[in-house]
């Protein structure tokens, strides 16, 4: 190679280094996931809830070895994530919440877990394929009650770490069960014998002068109504 070639080359090389660099930003291999609702405690120092350091920057890089159970994934500079000291805020939730997960690198999963405490209180598998960009599960708590702190874990199916986010909660209990709707109505029952003053809804049964009406429409009925004289109110069966 002549030296002109040479220097050619050389030149080349000097200007496409840098363009190669700014086009793999730094912290891109360390950018994954995290719970974003309700909002796990990363996700807090994110928004400027609560002053935590680093992580506000990165909420998505709680990645440590599985097996921990730590809200910080082992991560030194991201310890402020364990400081239960902090005012971290808490989600009123009934004893069963939807967590949704943001993923900014989806990798393939083996599973998610959820601890409350030393129990885990669900599990879902990944099916070792990566996530969509966003992911819900909708998780009972169990009998507990009051402020609670939720682990959650993603394990990836092919490496040995870890993804970690720990949920303030403040659990009430579910809400009442809405009343029950009254069973629907056969068609062959009998509500006794038409009398004044008593309130039928429509399709309510009823004999007068030996004979079966049906109600047509809610009504309360009042002396001179009866069923024989008020096609309006009363069909003969």
């Amino acid at each position: 190679m002549t030296l002109k070639r040479k220097l050619t080359v050389l030149a080349a090389a000097a200007t496409l280094a840098p363009l190669g660099l700014f086009v793999l930003p730094a912290g891109t291999a360390s950018a994954h996931g995290y719970i974003s609702s309700p909002p796990s405690r990363q996700a807090q120092c994110a928004q400027g809830v609560v002053s935590c350091g680093d992580i506000k920057y990165e909420p998505q890089s709680v990645e440590g070895p599985k097996g921990l159970r730590s809200c910080n994934g082992g991560v030194g500079r991201f310890a402020e994530l364990n400081d239960d000291g902090k005012p971290w805020r808490a989600t009123s939730v009934g004893r069963t919440v939807t967590f949704t997960w943001t993923f900014t690198a989806r990798h393939a999963t083996a599973n998610y877990e959820y601890y409350v405490g030393n129990t885990r209180v669900a599990t879902f598998s990944g099916n070792n394929q990566q996530p969509p960009p966003t992911l819900s599960h909708t998780v009972n708590l169990g009998n507990v009650s009051g402020r609670q702190k939720l682990l959650a874990v993603w394990n990836i199916a092919d490496t040995t770490n870890a993804f970690y986010a720990c949920v303030d909660l403040q659990v009430g209990g579910e809400s009442p069960a809405p009343a029950a709707a009254p069973a629907p109505r056969s068609a062959d029952v009998v509500d006794g014998t038409w009398s004044a003053g008593t309130s039928y809804p429509a399709g309510a049964e009823v004999t007068y002068d030996g004979r079966t009406f049906r109600s047509v429409r809610d009504h309360t009925a009042l002396p001179g109504w009866e069923p024989a004289g008020t096609p309006a109110l009363w069909q003969s069966r």
